[in-house]
C-alpha cells in the first residue's frame, strides 16, 4: 500500500475549494495514480475531487456526485476548467443510488471510490437550513430541499413523544432523550417548534440544572439525530455499501469517512464480513484519524475516521 505521508497533493489547493478532511490519508490510502479514474461519492466542495484530479493526472477521471442540488451547482462555477477538460463530471444524486447513478453514466469500472459523510461547511455556514443550533434558522435538515420528504420542523410536529424518544435516543445517543422529547410534544401544543432557536431552546429547559451548563453538547445530539432521520442517512450508507464494493476493478480502493460511532460502526461490520469473505483486503485495522496539527487547523476533523480496504 501506498505511505499515505507521502502522496500529499503539489502545493496547496487553489483559493476557491474548502480544505477537506484528512486528504493527505485519502489520498495515500485510495493509491491515486495517473490516468486512474475515482468516484466521490460526496463531493460537497470539490476538496478531495480536487486533490484526486491533481494527482491523477494527466488523465485522470472523477465522477462526483451530490445529494444537494447547491453543491453540483456551484462546484460548475468553480472547478469549470476541469469539467471542461472532461476530467471532471459532477452530478445530482444519492450514493444509495450509486449503481445506477455510475451505469448511467458509463463510468466504471472504478480505481477508488471515496465516501466522506460528514456534513459540509456549506450545510453549517450557509445553506440557511437550520442544521446547527449556532444559527437561528428554519428548521428543514434535508440536504435535498427539493424532495418531497419531510423537513425537521414537519417530524417534530408529528411523531408522538415514545417516537421521538427513540429517534434521540437511537440516532443522537442522548442521555435525556425521554425529557426533551416530552418537552417538544409539551411545547407544540401552545406553538409551532419551526426554528432552530426554538428547538436550542427546548433542550435547555428540558435538562436537569446540574446539566444545563452543557446544553451545547445535547442540543448538538439532538440536532444530529433530526438530521439522520429526515435524510435516512443510516438507511442510504447501509444500501450503498455493497454498491461501492460492486462499482471497484480487481485491486480498487474503498476509502470512507465518518464522523459519529452509529456510521464507523456500520463501515466497520461490512468491511469485516466482506473481507471474511475473501473479497476486500482491509487497509486499516483502526480507524485512521486526524493528527493534532490538522485538528488545530480544523476543529470539524477531531471526529472523523477513516477506514479503507482494497477489492480482490
Amino acid at each position: 500500500m501506498a505511505d499515505p505521508s507521502t502522496d500529499a497533493p503539489p502545493g496547496p489547493l487553489p483559493s476557491h475549494v474548502h480544505t477537506p478532511v484528512l486528504l493527505e490519508e485519502v489520498l495515500g490510502y485510495l493509491n491515486v495514480q495517473p490516468n486512474g479514474r475515482y468516484v466521490d461519492a460526496t463531493i460537497d466542495g470539490g476538496g478531495h475531487a480536487t486533490a484526486i484530479l491533481r494527482a491523477s493526472a494527466p488523465d485522470g477521471a472523477v465522477l462526483g456526485i451530490d445529494r444537494d442540488p447547491d453543491l453540483p451547482a456551484a462546484l460548475r462555477e468553480t472547478l469549470a476548467p476541469e469539467i471542461r477538460s472532461g476530467r471532471l463530471k459532477v452530478v445530482v444524486g444519492s450514493f444509495r443510488d450509486l449503481s445506477e447513478i455510475l451505469l448511467a453514466e458509463g463510468f466504471g469500472p472504478a480505481d477508488g471510490l471515496l465516501v466522506d459523510l460528514g456534513l459540509s461547511s456549506h450545510h453549517l455556514d450557509r445553506s440557511g437550513r437550520g442544521f446547527t443550533y449556532g444559527r437561528n434558522e428554519p428548521l428543514d435538515m434535508r440536504f435535498d430541499p427539493t424532495g418531497g420528504d419531510a423537513s425537521a420542523a414537519d417530524l417534530l410536529a408529528r411523531l408522538d413523544a415514545r417516537e421521538l424518544t427513540e429517534m434521540f435516543r437511537t440516532y443522537g445517543e442522548e442521555r435525556f432523550a425521554s425529557r426533551i422529547a416530552r418537552s417538544v410534544v409539551a411545547q407544540r401544543r401552545t406553538a409551532p417548534i419551526r426554528t432552530s432557536e426554538d428547538l436550542l431552546q427546548i433542550v435547555e429547559r428540558s435538562l436537569p440544572p446540574n446539566t444545563r451548563w452543557r446544553a451545547s453538547r445535547h442540543a448538538a445530539r439532538i440536532f444530529q439525530a433530526l438530521r439522520i432521520a429526515v435524510n435516512d442517512e443510516l438507511a442510504a450508507v447501509e444500501e450503498m455499501l455493497p454498491q461501492a464494493l460492486a462499482a471497484l476493478a480487481p485491486g480498487g480502493r474503498f476509502v470512507a469517512i465518518s464522523f459519529h460511532s452509529l456510521e464507523d460502526r456500520m463501515i466497520k461490520r461490512f468491511l469485516k464480513e466482506q473481507q471474511q469473505a475473501g473479497r476486500v483486503r482491509l487497509l486499516t485495522k483502526k480507524p485512521i484519524q486526524a493528527s493534532q496539527q490538522e485538528i488545530a487547523s480544523n476543529s470539524r476533523a477531531a471526529s472523523a475516521k477513516l477506514r479503507a480496504a482494497e477489492r480482490i
